[in-house]
């Protein structure tokens, strides 16, 4: 991260905290569903160039720190991540269809941080540590 990332016309470091939980706080990021949001999670902000600094899916909720373009917007991010995610998992998992009915696998709002307020490293290890003993779920960047 010495150098900023840059578009044609500017350079930028914009990092966020991001997080969101499943409708009713229900535990089913557990599993394969768990490496599936993971998965959804890195194409989605792959295809956005969404840089996903640190992350976590724990059984009821995901953390992400990532860095965002200039051009990408925070509501826009975040209801391309809910709302992918949702369909996909709705779709490949019968189960959750069960639990989740009207298509809202997540709750409403999210939760959205810059870290400008404490450092990068501090975010980083407070979601790290979302984790101890729970390694299968964890959301790393490239």
């Amino acid at each position: 991260m010495d150098e900023c990332p840059h578009g044609p016309h500017t350079v930028f470091t914009m990092h966020l905290h991001l997080g969101w939980v499943t409708k009713y706080w229900k535990p089913v990021l557990a599993g394969d569903v768990g490496l599936r949001v993971r998965e959804l999670i890195r194409e989605i902000c792959g295809q956005q160039d969404v840089q996903i600094i640190k992350g976590h899916v724990s059984k009821d909720h995901v953390h992400l720190l990532v860095s965002l373009p200039p051009q990408m917007t925070i509501s826009r991010l975040v209801r391309r991540l809910k709302g992918k995610t949702a369909y996909k998992m709705l779709q490949e998992f019968p189960h959750l269809k069960r639990q989740f009915w009207e298509r809202h696998l997540w709750a409403r709002g999210y939760f959205s941080c810059s870290s400008g307020n404490v450092t990068d490293d501090v975010v980083a290890r407070y979601i790290e540590d979302q984790g101890k003993g729970d390694e299968d779920f964890r959301v790393e960047g490239n």
